[in-house]
């Protein structure tokens, strides 16, 4: 299967929202950790949360667009039901291992990786508010 370039385009446009999403972060934790430098810590685990969470978030919407493409084509409605299904249910299962690593791993900022989590729902938020071209065809 050839991925389609609004795949493309929509995951790199996905990489880049969320890229601005986790430096946004890492100057919240920094700014936070000047007013409470007790209480918000500000080191390599921050970075390396909101880095990987990033990561999996982007790699999530990634593996959702080619899941949408593959039903798109797809001429069999049950079969069809049935790889959105069995996607969202992976799809789920990873963002639930990711948020129970970075709580588990001392070497994560938990905030910091569970986080990243909802920086596709925000860039699809702000995207919405900005008008599309017309006749665009990056809209999956």
């Amino acid at each position: 299967m050839k991925l389609q370039d609004a795949v493309k385009k929509e995951t790199t446009l996905m990489a880049t929202g969320c890229a601005v999403c986790c430096v946004v972060t890492v100057l919240v934790f920094a700014i936070l950790h000047i007013f409470y430098p007790d209480k918000v810590p500000f080191d390599y685990r921050v970075f390396l949360g909101a880095v990987l969470g990033s990561a999996v978030a982007v790699g999530n919407f990634f593996w959702m667009a080619v899941t949408v493409q593959k039903v798109s084509s797809c001429e069999d409605d049950d079969k069809a039901k049935s790889i959105w299904r069995t996607s969202l249910r992976y799809r789920t299962l990873a963002q639930l291992a990711w948020g129970i690593l970075a709580i588990l791993l001392p070497v994560i900022n938990t905030v910091a990786g569970i986080v990243p989590l909802f920086f596709p729902s925000i860039v699809i938020k702000v995207r919405g508010i900005f008008p599309q071209k017309e006749g665009s065809k990056t809209d999956i």
